[in-house]
């Protein structure tokens, strides 16, 4: 078998299983990928110099393919409720297939760091069979020095074959798509898969597994820090503005996605961004857009002028879900160290689509748990095939399929930890006014700047509050340069009654999601959920 760059040499592919390997590329930076990616025909480089790949079929996660190994140690801590099961003879069948597929196959390994924090990152070694996938997560986690490469022995190994497809009927799972997690042997599979963000996520997914047991909190969050040393994180799913929002001139970020929260203060997970550049502009994500348009960063699914090859931002013929991976260090004031202290404030994002939350809310402990068990945001026709109008998204903890453990479990932490910390918390809505989505606009994104840098400078604690009729959080009446009306959802609406109707089946939604949780709440938990407090008119 042959082998190029730096790797320890007493712990080779050997170790984990591969026989006859036509040859590893191991840990080999940006030039050699890009070169690997173009021979091999997996990607173009476009203007700017970004390489640009696309996913195929898969352009996205595949959360119902997800099975995570029942045995000793996961049958009474795994949130089943959540996640699919595999036996370990179905698992071993799968790691055996997956060794035999790889013969004669080359394959690129990166030795890398999840966690920023040396106490809790987990050393993770990744194979895969294409080059551009070895650049993506090379980017997206963190980089040993080279130096530390001679003598890295992986905690946990990933191996990703996109050409290997599963036998449903061979090995007990749902497709020919598998990601495979045994949580004992620290080992995952994942194939028939090109989405190169499945790797990124099976590593959180990992994190979220074992950090609790040690005391830490993992979150699907962004972070930054403003420069009185006070840390703000950003929860939110896909497209609430996690990553836009925490991109702030004024404050260092610490990272865009993942993050553990301990004694010690907030980490990042990783050592990239991994942000959706559908529509991204220089004008309106100056950083994001940098650093998206450089040699290093590997684009997903973006379209581009085939002569030209300058990218097309705003064309989502490929999928809404184009994507930019790219490391910290390529926005000007990333967090070098990726470590801060104790968090300020949270800020939850949701993109309510309905129309009827306000921009800002503040939150008790008990209204912010709640918040963050039902991990709302809403989805809009053109983000998933076959939607139609307006449909609600509830993903616990603002991140449902990454979530190995029962979500009251980290529920129960993160109010834990708000207290004990004294963490403001706020409900921001980046999603619709003036109706539904189709019928009114976007929340100015210059609307929701301003009361996200209010809440974190400290000066909206000193605003007048109101406490909503449906929601029951408080909302300010007024802020410096919001217009007054946009703090009063109903007020943007023509039709008053269509708002009182539609903002009464959202209480009713979040009502009717949370009952399974309910049971593993306290009381005043469960008394934070929304309830219509006026009249019908």
């Amino acid at each position: 078998m042959q082998e190029t760059g730096l790797r320890n040499g007493a712990y080779g592919a050997d170790k984990f299983g591969f026989k006859d390997l036509k040859v590893v590329h191991w840990n080999q930076l940006e030039p050699v990928l890009y070169e690997h990616a173009i021979h091999g025909g997996e990607a173009s480089i476009v203007a700017g110099g970004a390489l640009c790949a696309e996913t195929g079929v898969h352009t996205g996660r595949s959360p119902k393919d997800k099975h995570t190994v029942c045995d000793a140690l996961t049958e009474k801590t795994m949130w089943w409720e959540g996640n699919r099961k595999i036996t370990p003879e179905q698992f071993q069948l799968l790691h055996d297939d997956f060794i035999a597929h790889a013969r004669g196959k080359q394959l690129f390994a990166q030795d890398l760091y999840g966690g920023a924090d040396p106490k809790y990152r987990i050393k993770t070694r990744v194979y895969t069979e294409l080059a551009w996938h070895s650049l993506f997560i090379r980017q997206l986690l963190i980089r040993p020095a080279r130096s530390e490469l001679a003598k890295f022995i992986p905690d946990l190994t990933i191996v990703d074959l996109p050409s290997f497809k599963a036998d449903p009927a061979r090995h007990g799972v749902r497709s020919e798509t598998i990601i495979a997690i045994d949580f004992t042997r620290k080992i995952i599979l994942i194939g028939n898969s090109s989405y190169a963000g499945e790797i990124k996520k099976s590593v959180f997914t990992t994190l979220n597994f074992y950090l609790p047991a040690q005391g830490v909190m993992p979150m699907h969050c962004s972070a930054n820090v403003g420069p009185a040393g006070d840390v703000a994180l950003f929860f939110g799913l896909s497209g609430t503005g996690k990553t836009t929002l925490s991109a702030d001139p004024n404050r260092t970020l610490i990272g865009d996605d993942e993050h553990g929260w301990s004694e010690n203060g907030v980490f990042n997970f990783e050592g990239g961004c991994y942000a959706k550049c559908i529509k991204l502009s220089a004008e309106a994500e100056p950083e994001i857009y940098a650093a998206t348009n450089r040699f290093g960063a590997v684009l997903e699914n973006v379209v581009f002028d085939p002569e030209t090859r300058v990218p097309d931002y705003d064309n989502d013929s490929k999928t809404e879900n184009t994507r930019s991976a790219y490391p910290l260090d390529f926005i000007p004031n990333a967090s070098r160290t990726g470590r801060a202290g104790q968090p300020k404030n949270i800020i939850m994002l949701t993109a309510d689509a309905f129309g009827v939350m306000p921009p800002i809310a503040k939150l008790t402990p008990a209204q912010a748990m709640y918040h963050f068990l039902s991990g709302y945001t809403a989805k809009v026709a053109g983000t998933e095939k076959g939607l139609v109008g307006v449909e609600p998204e509830f993903s616990t903890c603002f991140g449902a399929p990454f979530l190995p453990r029962p979500p009251s479990e980290y529920g129960n932490m993160l109010r834990e930890f708000i207290a004990s910390y004294d963490v403001d918390c706020w409900l921001v809505n980046s999603g619709w006014t003036a109706g539904k989505y189709g019928v009114g606009r976007r929340m100015p994104i210059k609307a929701t700047r301003t009361l996200v840098t209010a809440a974190l400078d400290g000066s909206l604690r000193n605003a007048q509050f109101r406490t909503d009729p449906y929601f029951g959080f408080s909302v300010p009446t007024s802020v410096p340069g919001v217009e007054p009306h946009l703090l009063q959802p109903v007020k943007t609406w023509r039709d008053k009654a269509e708002f009182d109707k539609t903002a009464r089946d959202l209480v009713g939604m979040f009502q009717k999601n949370f009952t399974k949780f309910e049971k593993d709440v306290d009381a005043d938990v469960r008394a934070a959920a929304p309830e219509v407090r006026i009249a019908a008119e």
